[in-house]
């Protein structure tokens, strides 16, 4: 059984992002990144704050701008049309998922598509729907790809279950799994899929990334199959120090025996959406 570490793949990512920096600012350009976030979720917080740290590691310029819970639509919106119209930010993230009364489709919409580092406008997502490289994959699926590419998974013919059909993550990654170039055949599960588990044990390759802890099962997965561990839950852990601990949506300790290589929670997935979040906003700058 393998452990597919997205930490030490995601390095590579980042070091080639590193060296494409270097040439933009060499030409005067410095790739730019603003970050929004509204509203005083922890995890969110962190989230934001990992990904202007990894800004500053690779001489991105990143703008973090924090609004109140109680910032109304049309404040967030005006956020956006001034940074669509600001030429020193290439990239703009509006952090997900935003308090109750805030509209995101409505948000989504109003982004500069050739700033949409998160791959979520309507005009990406047909890019990504057409094949077309000139557009934005959004970060998750993007980084699960490449994590299969890296890690040598023949993908060319196989059997693949996604378990999720949100914009996200399950809709952009069954699009790229039975992309020209991977090749897979795949089966979109969600909740009202009979027979679930059934259904992934016919998967040589499952992503799960549903957001229920421990939902995936050994009784899921067939052996021999690779297992893409999308979720990030935080569950409660009064013996570690922050209260909590952070599992997937896959029971790891009882299914990774039966697969041939499974990503872990942390250090699996997560690393490779802050990479492929850098990769694009290097795009976005011409790189």
């Amino acid at each position: 059984m393998t452990i597919l570490n997205g930490k030490e793949i995601a390095d590579e990512v980042l070091a080639e992002c590193r060296e494409k920096v270097g040439i933009l600012q060499s030409r005067g350009v410095t790739p730019g990144l603003a970050v929004v976030i509204v509203g005083d979720d922890p995890a969110s917080h962190v989230y934001v704050n990992s990904k202007v740290k990894t800004c500053g590691e690779l001489g991105i310029h990143s703008r973090k701008i924090e609004l109140p819970t109680e910032t109304t639509q049309e404040e967030v919106l005006q956020v956006v049309r001034d940074l669509n119209e600001d030429p020193a930010i290439h990239g703009i993230l509006v952090q997900s998922p935003p308090p109750p009364h805030i509209n995101e489709e409505e948000i989504i919409r109003l982004l500069d598509p050739r700033k949409d580092v998160d791959g979520f406008h309507p005009v990406n997502a047909g890019k990504l729907v057409m094949e077309d490289e000139s557009g934005f994959v959004p970060c998750t699926p993007q980084g699960c790809i490449h994590l299969l590419e890296k890690a040598g998974i023949e993908t060319s013919g196989a059997n693949a279950v996604v378990i999720g059909r949100s914009m996200i993550v399950g809709k952009p990654m069954a699009l790229l799994l039975m992309g020209k170039g991977v090749n897979a055949t795949v089966t979109v599960a969600h909740s009202r899929t009979r027979d679930l588990a059934a259904v992934c044990r016919q998967a040589d390759i499952l992503v799960a990334a549903i957001g229920k802890p421990g939902f995936v099962t050994a009784d899921f997965v067939k052996d021999g199959a690779v297992v893409i561990d999308v979720g990030i839950n935080r569950v409660e852990d009064s013996s570690k120090k922050r209260g909590f601990r952070l599992v997937g949506d896959v029971a790891y300790d009882e299914v990774s025996p039966r697969c041939h290589a499974i990503t872990p929670v942390p250090g699996g997935v997560g690393p490779m959406t802050i990479a492929f979040l850098m990769s694009n906003t290097v795009k976005a700058a011409g790189g």
